[in-house]
């Protein structure tokens, strides 16, 4: 295993071996359910040790003992406190037609989107009406918030009007890094750094129409969704590895550092400390770097609320197959 992410001039990250020990609140963590999480996505990993794992995971009759026989704890980048920030999927109201209460669209990929540069920014798009005409509406929205917070999530649960239930997935999108609104907010001098959440921007946007209209399209990154017939109510929206994510046991990360489908311990502060094995299953635009992870909250407003309100230091720490942590020290 080699790790990505470093450009040039750029050094590697540390890389340090731990026990698991040295892992703070191990003993007493639901181990068995982060291995039901492990195995939801352990049957796509590709490479030998991740394989042979898998099969052996199914005939695991104690969990913890399962992580401790056959993974090292290696701690990647950790000069640096991690950030761990938190995502939910959302449950909002919808239409599959436009009226004078649902007027906002979301919209599935464009077949003539370039996959080898940028299209059209988020402005461009919204200004310019380059999706109008073209038949791309998934369902239409409420609220032009609640389309641009969809879009930051990824996926999300749409109430139809006759009670129906449609479930929406990332789909891609246009090539543009994501920018955050939230640090546009701070350097405009609105808020402090430590005042914002998803709620605060949220209310802001809506307190002032027009500002907020514009502020939305400083972020240049669109996502387009895919609907999501198969996937049944009781499991969570699917990650990047195309599988269900797990409320609580899900992470988000950058796979220059962390592979995904690995296990990874956080240790969490801030207002509510967390310490649990969690499994990386999922990615997202501004999730860069070896200390940085977005926790799965679960779905619904709830869900929301503590996901919001997360921006906290701590550290995370990846479970890797003994051969490949071996492989990742000086002269392994």
């Amino acid at each position: 295993m080699a790790l990505g992410g470093a450009g040039p001039g750029t050094a590697a990250p540390s890389v340090e071996m731990l026990s698991f020990a040295d892992l703070k609140g191990w003993d007493t963590d639901n181990h068995a359910q982060a291995l039901a999480a492990f195995r939801e996505t352990c049957p796509d990993l590709p490479d030998p040790p991740w394989t042979a794992l898998c099969a052996l995971s199914e005939r695991q009759s104690s969990a913890r003992s399962f992580f401790e026989l056959f993974f090292r704890p290696v701690l990647i980048g950790g000069d640096n406190p991690a950030l761990f920030t938190g995502y939910f999927e959302p449950v909002l109201k919808a239409a599959r037609a436009p009226d004078a209460r649902f007027r906002y669209p979301i919209y599935r990929l464009p077949p003539d989107l370039p996959a080898d540069r940028p299209w059209f920014s988020r402005r461009e798009i919204t200004e310019g009406g380059v999706l109008d005409g073209r038949g791309l509406e998934i369902a239409w929205l409420e609220d032009p918030v609640d389309v641009f917070f969809l879009q930051v999530q990824g996926s999300g649960r749409l109430t139809l009007p006759d009670g129906a239930l449609l479930r929406v997935g990332y789909g891609g999108k246009n090539g543009h890094d994501y920018r955050s609104i939230g640090k546009e907010l701070v350097r405009r001098g609105v808020y402090e750094a430590h005042q914002v959440s998803a709620r605060v921007i949220r209310a802001w946007v809506r307190r002032h129409p027009d500002a907020g209209a514009d502020l939305l399209l400083h972020n240049p990154s669109f996502v387009f969704f895919r609907e999501l017939d198969a996937l049944p109510p009781g499991k969570g929206p699917l990650g990047a590895m195309n599988r269900p994510v797990t409320p609580m046991r899900s992470l988000a990360v950058d796979p220059a550092y962390v592979p995904l489908g690995a296990p990874v311990w956080i240790e969490k502060g801030g207002r509510h400390p967390l310490h649990r094995l969690m499994v990386a299953q999922d990615t997202g635009s501004a999730i860069k770097g070896a200390q940085r992870a977005d926790i799965f909250y679960g779905t619904g407003a709830g869900a929301g609320r503590l996901a919001g309100e997360v921006r906290d230091p701590g550290r995370m720490v990846v479970l890797l197959p003994i051969d490949l942590a071996l492989a990742l020290l000086p002269g392994g």
